[in-house]
């Protein structure tokens, strides 16, 4: 960024700054003149500016400026040279953050002026206020940003004299552009729709026609490249696109709104270190509140932990709900998040490894520059169950990070807690029970201040008002809780009651709650009562009216009085917009510990175990093909509208939770339980008869991952015992079924009726339980007969794969397609983790250090770049190689790192400095692939010849073979006994390392072989081609071929477990094992399209019927060609193999 000053001889000069380090600045907003006759960037640096027309502006933002005591400012003229396209491009770019972060705006009107000329009318108003509302200023594209990303806008005439600010002319300029007043009072901009928001510039122009979307991007906060050229229509289009990519990123960040947490806290408390009920949480919210007065000049983010909503009680809820409110506030900051949320989607912030992903991305968020003065505020610590030690590592960590961050926590007197927090580089301790006095006081305010209400309400005499008020001071012991508790029970006692009544409150929380349990189970509604205590203390979130009423039988009951049962429990229960909360966590604590004998009689797993089966039941009975009456078999999820009157309501939380319910009633299938026969036959009669429906169900509510991670539960708890073979068979298959069909289930919910059966094996239980649900469709020849070896097929980085290797804890896998970025997946939940964008060209290959926290790749563009493997940052570039880098390998130390290269050269470079050691010339053609033995003694290069290196004193110590076909790659064994190579002429070689001698040839393949590995425990040997052949590495005896889509397969690894195969398609697999069976689908020969009412889409994804999308088909059975005949479709794979689709008149019906 540019910015002007005078210097010491009084002439104008610009300074540069490096983003973030700007000093504080003015920022000029005005209308151009003549192009001639503005001061161009050229002017400054050459110093003849002071003789054009818009010099004047400059002279008067100089001289505004120094009176605001600022040295530096900014004006668009002569601060951006416009010759540069590329620096045009990024101040484009930036303009709306340039003005938000100004310390103060000019806005200098040209058109309007405050002093009288000669024979100029006299009107009633003042005149230059008729001038200002015809300004051009107003009706320009660029200046709507202007008028509303800075802090102050002030407006001056064209004699310099200043009109007024955007708050004192607030109701004119609201009159002249319509814009809200709440935006011009400073309203953060995302309380309006970007339609809306673009509305505002309707009446406004600009010179070039692609400006009026360039314009609107800053209010819209996203980034768009600007086009020249490209015309208004596709500019639009452009930032349409953008703006749709925000939301959804900004939607799925979304979990829970800590606004309206905090007001409805601040509505059901009574109510930074301190006991239970001190009232922590409403002090936090009074700070809030002050911090928030001054809007424009913070950012304010914050969140309110609580231990009984599983949706708020974990570590990564935390840092979740805080960038959701940072990007709500400024959007610009979510190019942080977007790159890996435009491929992971939703579970980004949802999947085992969301803790490192927004831990990560909050991590670049807190230090860049354009964040600006932030308080992130985090209340209850220790009611974040899940991952707390991580969270507070983190808070220590980042609180000194940057200097206009500030954090303010509290917390239970916990000391982990405070142990971890100390830490933390600059803080101030509070501690409530160390200032007694001021909660003392404050608890008296709050007392006289309900004692006011209630005598008010009540119509108390003075000396009953004053009795109470006495035993209220007496009893609280500086408890907020305890006085607001006590107020509530007065609020419903009659008048001639209140003294009795009095004395029954104990003095202490726990006191008072062991009498509330006391007085409700001596209620006519006791047996209800107390059940909706226990299932509002075992759920794992808080349940809404309607879930409390399908799990409750009592209140089912009585489901026209379910409030007033709910207000019957109104010292632990409160009732705010349907949703049923604990008044406080001591509450909830309480019941679980204190009252335990009284809430659960039988036991917490009893509760649990009812809750299950009470699942169940509502599930079977609710569930059905299509809940909302879709009809339209091919509707993504993004285009569903939820029903006014959803269906789905009730059981939302049984659809999410009964697998949990399950495990933690702790069933124990070796004993002789009266309980398990009745568990047993509502899982086996889940499976066999709500299964496809339940699925259904998580997909329209966006809960698929959930609801996988419940089927892998029940599987666990099952599968040990051999008597239950034949339901975890079932189980196991059920979830064999929603893993292989995920990305589909994921997108069009009722394809889990025709495509998830369909393209199911035949051996499959679910697909012949529920194989009547796919009728108007058949799929001929039967197409596979069990599962097979694919596990899950990992989309979305939309290319052919070059590269593939897993993480040396098999927790992750790299891959690289022909793309100039790398990639890191999670190996279990095929979600994408981190995108390493930096080469140039195609990256080749990819390697990961092994301890995994490093990841090299090698690129087209003749670098080597290592990552951080868990942050994405790029720690060093190896620059040296004359030609593109075919492949890396780091050493087993981790000091060193080979690459291999078309320049015919090997360089070994230090792996932490990046400094070059040597290189090697050996070679005389390209050199494809590099490898360490396991010991670090030796290095092998393939090229047309196999050498080996003494890694000691880089001496070459033997060539293994020298010829005519090419050699593709080299893998050691895992003792280091063994070195196999993969050539161009359809064989692998197995050699002795101590010998060095060939010891086997292996010809199976039918082209060139890319890639070999050896399986971690050497028995097994696999290599890949145009087929992926497995060998007995001893004997060399070929065992099988996994067979499948077969263009392009350039890479194979090994699981380091030994049981997964992970291979590259273009789509790679990950294999579940090695004992697949062989496709039954048929060859058949060349077809001809025909034109019918049935085809195939033109990205052969679906196959459609009178234009209407009724099948979707997996990638593995896609092709390039497809013939019609009737009300049959013929579709060629890729891989030469051919199935047939019959449609009749019933597809898509139930």
């Amino acid at each position: 960024m540019r910015l002007l000053k005078r210097d010491g001889n009084g002439a104008i000069i610009i300074e540069s700054f490096s983003n973030g380090l700007a000093p504080p600045y003015a920022i000029l907003s005005h209308t151009w003149g003549q192009d001639s006759d503005e001061v161009t960037f050229a002017d400054i640096v050459n110093g003849n500016g002071e003789r054009k027309a818009g010099y004047e502006k400059i002279r008067f933002c100089d001289l505004q400026a120094q009176h605001d005591g600022l040295q530096y400012f900014w004006i668009d003229t002569c601060c951006i040279n416009k010759d540069d396209k590329a620096e045009l491009s990024q101040a484009i770019q930036s303009m709306f953050r340039w003005y938000q972060n100004a310390k103060a705006c000019f806005v200098y009107l040209s058109d309007v002026r405050t002093k009288k000329r000669r024979f100029e009318e006299i009107v009633d108003e003042p005149d230059w206020q008729a001038m200002f509302r015809s300004s051009r200023w107003f009706t320009r594209g660029w200046t709507l940003q202007e008028l509303i990303a800075p802090c102050t806008v002030r407006f001056f005439s064209e004699e310099g004299d200043e009109l007024g600010d955007r708050s004192s002319l607030r109701c004119l300029i609201n009159r002249i552009t319509s814009i809200p007043l709440e935006v011009l009072d400073g309203s953060t901009l995302s309380q309006f729709k970007c339609d809306e928001r673009q509305r505002w510039a309707n009446e406004r122009s600009t010179k070039l026609k692609e400006d009026k979307a360039y314009a609107l991007s800053g209010l819209c906060g996203v980034h768009i490249a600007p086009v020249y050229g490209e015309g208004e229509e596709e500019a639009f289009r452009r930032l349409r696109r953008e703006i749709e990519k925000l939301e959804a990123c900004i939607r799925h960040l979304r979990d829970s709104d800590p606004r309206h947490d905090k007001k409805r806290i601040e509505e059901t408390k009574g109510g930074l270190l301190g006991d239970p009920g001190k009232g922590k949480t409403m002090l936090l919210c009074g700070i809030i509140d002050e911090i928030q007065k001054n809007i424009r000049h913070n950012t304010v983010a914050y969140f309110f932990c609580q231990a009984t909503d599983s949706r708020i009680n974990n570590a990564v809820a935390v840092l979740r709900g805080l960038l959701y409110m940072l990007l709500d506030q400024q959007p610009l900051l979510a190019r942080h998040v977007q790159k890996q949320h435009e491929h992971a989607g939703k579970q980004l912030f949802e999947d085992s490894d969301a803790w490192v992903a927004l831990r990560d991305i909050f991590t670049d968020i807190l230090q860049d520059p354009s964040l600006g003065r932030t308080r992130l505020v985090v209340d209850a610590l220790d009611e974040c169950i899940v991952d707390l030690p991580k969270l507070l590592d983190f808070v220590a960590k980042q609180s000194s990070a940057s200097p206009h961050v500030k954090w303010v926590v509290s917390s239970r007197n916990w000391p982990n807690i405070e142990a971890q927090l100390e830490q933390a580089g600059h803080k101030i301790k509070l501690s409530l029970e160390l200032n007694s006095e001021s909660i003392a006081t404050a608890v008296g305010a709050f007392i006289e201040q309900k004692m006011n209400i209630l005598a008010t309400e009540k119509q108390y005499t003075p000396e009953m008002q004053l009795e109470v008020l006495q035993h209220l001071n007496s009893n609280a012991n500086d408890t907020f809780l305890w006085v607001a508790l006590v107020c509530q029970n007065l609020e419903k006692t009659p008048r001639r009651h209140i003294r009795k009544s009095l004395t029954e409150f104990p003095p202490g929380l726990d006191a008072l709650y062991e009498r509330m349990v006391s007085q409700i189970g001596a209620s006519k509604d006791a047996e209800t009562c107390l059940q909706v205590l226990a299932l509002a203390a075992v759920s794992y979130r808080p349940i809404t009216i309607s879930e409390l009423v399908a799990l409750a039988e009592q209140v089912e009951k009585n489901a026209e009085d379910v409030d007033e049962i709910v207000a019957l429990c109104v010292s632990f229960l409160t009732l705010r917009e349907g949703i049923v909360y604990f008044v406080h966590q001591s509450a909830k604590d309480f019941l679980l510990t204190k009252a335990a004998s009284q809430i659960f009689p039988d036991g917490a797993e009893a509760v649990h175990c009812s809750t299950f089966l009470r699942s169940m039941e509502v599930l079977s009975s609710t569930l059905h093909r299509d809940i909302y009456d879709l009809k339209e078999q091919g509707i993504a999820t993004e285009d569903i509208t939820i029903p006014a009157q959803d269906p789905l309501a009730p059981v939302r939380y049984s659809c999410t939770y009964w697998a949990d319910h399950l495990c933690d009633s702790n069933p124990d299938w070796s004993a002789n339980n009266a309980e398990n026969p009745k568990l047993l036959a509502t899982i086996d009669e889940f499976f066999k008869k709500t299964y496809l429906y339940w699925i259904e169900a998580l997909s329209l509510y966006q809960s698929v991952e959930q609801g996988i991670a419940a089927v892998a539960k029940v599987l666990q708890l099952v599968q040990n015992d051999q008597s239950l073979s034949e339901l975890t068979a079932l189980i196991n298959d059920g979830w064999r079924f929603i893993m292989h069909h995920k990305s589909m289930i994921k997108r069009w919910p009722l394809q889990i009726y025709t495509s998830g059966i369909l393209f199911s094996p035949i051996m499959s239980i679910i697909k012949n339980i529920f194989k009547s649900q796919a009728q108007g469709c058949n799929i001929q020849p039967d197409l596979e007969h069990g599962w097979g070896p694919c596990l899950q097929t990992l989309e979305g980085h939309g290319s052919r794969t070059e590269s593939v290797v897993f993480s040396p804890d098999g927790t992750s896998l790299a891959f690289v397609s022909h793309y100039e970025a790398a990639q890191i997946w999670d190996a279990r939940s095929g979600q994408c983790l981190q995108i390493l964008e930096g080469h140039s060209e195609w990256v080749r290959s990819v390697a990961f250090s092994p301890d995994g926290t490093r990841l090299a790749s090698a690129s087209d563009d003749k670098t080597v770049k290592i990552w951080d493997a868990h942050s994405g940052q790029c720690l060093q570039t190896l620059k040296g190689h004359r030609d593109r880098v075919n492949s890396v390998a780091f050493s087993p130390d981790r000091t060193k790192l080979a690459s291999a290269s078309d320049d015919t050269t090997i360089k070994i470079w230090d792996a932490k400095n990046g400094e070059r050691l040597q290189t090697f010339e050996e070679h005389d053609n390209w050199v494809s692939s590099v490898a360490f033995s396991p010991d670090g003694t030796t290095l092998v290069s393939a090229s047309n010849e196999i050498i080996i290196w003494d890694t000691q004193n880089w001496q070459c110590l033997k060539t293994l073979k020298k010829g005519y076909s090419f050699i593709n790659s080299v893998a050691f064994s895992l003792d280091g006994t063994r070195l196999a190579s993969a050539s161009d002429v359809a064989t692998t070689k197995i050699w002795d390392m101590q010998s060095r001698y060939h010891l086997q040839t292996l010809e199976s393949h039918s082209g060139r072989i890319d890639s070999v590995a050896f399986s971690p425990d050497g028995t097994r040997l696999v290599s890949m081609g145009n087929e992926v052949k497995i060998w007995d590495a001893y004997s060399g005896r070929y065992l099988q071929t996994v067979e499948g889509p077969s263009r392009w397969t350039q890479s194979v690894a090994f699981s380091p477990d030994g049981a997964h195969i992970l291979t590259t398609e273009g789509k790679f697999h990950l294999d579940a094992s090695i004992s697949g069976t062989t496709s039954n689908i048929i060859n058949l020969g060349d077809v001809q399209n025909v034109d019918r009412d049935i085809c195939v889409d033109r990205f052969n994804n679906w196959i459609l019927l009178e234009g209407e999308k009724i099948l979707w088909i997996p990638p593995e059975y896609r092709g390039s060609r497809s013939a019609v005949k009737n009300n049959k479709i013929a579709i060629v794979t890729y891989s030469r193999t051919v199935w047939i689709c019959t449609i009749d008149g019933s597809v898509g019906t139930s």
